[in-house]
């Protein structure tokens, strides 16, 4: 997957003329060039659906320490030299348990959100350019299909790929439909809560805050900047290691890797204006912490972590007190929780929903296609209800 490929896609705009649109894969450490990052990081400020996962702050430190070997492939597409849309990609030989080869937008444990960065307006033109790409690039190889994990169903970048493949009759389906936390509302963080958990929960949140007090000094530490970073990023990686987190092996400090992502994505953020940092502290000391990126008009809560020798005051659900501030920030209109389904806080504090799911397009010629929608079908069930045609 090293030599660049191109494809074409072509349409008519509402009022103007027939415009084309160029699929193009490189290395991803091409990107890594100033005037390409520049250009990628301006798509990211105008897509139509933000994902801070997918933008070159992120995902160039994840490809660093996950992708050494150069598997993954930026594929962008470009209207005139101007970019349109932006996707890593990997081929693979397996699919889950199965030897079925399929094309995957790469993400790994610590990214959230597989949405591409699409121009706003420009999401069919992106979308037919990347699957004509798919269809007859050598580099994708005997990949079977295209797959697109963690897709969000609520934006219409989604709805146009199902509406494309439906009015083209190339084979689509969900594959996997879930829901996490999501924070989105009219109401201030006062009517919010009132409105999400029931009087005697808030009151027993009250006593706890109030036993708190009495064990120190307790202050809310809110900053958008980079001041102290270096130290703050030390004591969260610190105190998420701490607890089962560290215990379990899956704490940013428990590899050098994600670590090093940490540390570089905070400061990146931070220097772009893009993170919130949300500490309550005791006598000067960190006992709950939370990291949310912002890409306006959405946030994404990143991390958090709380120190457990304080659980039975429930620091991290204190601080989720706080973050309801996020509901009066200017320019954003909702959070994303990033949480797994069904999770014990969260879910309990947070009560609107976002539905995130796995698809998988029909990519290649007649037999590949053929063999795509058997696989789908057997995936799906006898009636599957996912698939467009």
């Amino acid at each position: 997957m090293n030599a660049p490929t191109f494809t074409m896609a072509s349409a008519k705009m509402p009022d103007g003329p027939r415009i084309t649109a160029q699929a193009h894969a490189q290395p991803w450490r091409k990107w890594a060039e100033p005037a390409l990052r520049d250009q990628w990081q301006k798509l990211a400020e105008g897509a139509s659906t933000p994902n801070p996962f997918f933008e070159p702050w992120y995902l160039l430190p994840s490809l660093a320490a996950f992708d050494q070997a150069g598997d993954v492939q930026i594929v962008s597409v470009e209207i005139g030299g101007d970019l349109i849309g932006l996707m890593p990609l990997k081929p693979s030989r397996r699919y889950g348990r199965w030897p079925f080869p399929q094309l995957s937008a790469w993400l790994h444990a610590n990214a959230f959100l597989g949405a591409p960065l699409v121009r706003n307006g420009y999401e069919a033109m992106f979308w037919q350019a990347l699957l004509d790409w798919a269809d007859a690039a050598p580099s994708v190889g005997q990949s079977l299909f295209l797959h697109l994990p963690a897709m969000p169903l609520d934006q219409p970048l989604t709805r146009i790929l199902f509406d494309l493949c439906s009015a083209t009759g190339r084979t689509a389906g969900l594959v996997m439909r879930e829901e996490r936390a999501l924070l989105q509302s009219s109401l201030s963080p006062d009517q919010y809560l009132e409105a999400a958990l029931p009087g005697k929960k808030r009151k027993e949140l009250r006593r706890q805050h109030a036993r708190l007090t009495e064990q120190g000094q307790l202050a809310v530490d809110r900053r958008h900047d980079a001041s102290d970073l270096a130290e703050w990023t030390e004591a969260f990686l610190a105190l998420e290691r701490s607890g089962w987190k560290g215990r379990a092996g899956s704490a940013m400090a428990s590899a050098d890797e994600t670590a090093t992502l940490f540390r570089n994505a905070l400061g990146e953020a931070a220097r772009l204006g893009k993170l919130e940092r949300l500490a309550l502290t005791l006598d000067g000391h960190p006992i709950a912490m939370l990291v949310t990126f912002i890409t306006a008009p959405g946030s994404f809560s990143y991390k958090t972590a709380f120190d457990e020798s304080f659980a039975r005051f429930s620091p991290g659900v204190l601080l989720q007190r706080e973050n309801l501030a996020l509901l009066q920030r200017e320019g954003v209109s909702w959070c994303d929780s990033c949480a797994a389904p069904d999770h014990p806080m969260i879910d309990s504090l947070w009560t609107e929903r976002r539905a995130v799911g796995r698809i998988s397009v029909a990519i290649g010629g007649l037999i590949r296609r053929t063999l795509f929608k058997q696989l789908l079908a057997l995936e799906l069930g006898r009636n599957p209800t996912g698939i467009t045609r």
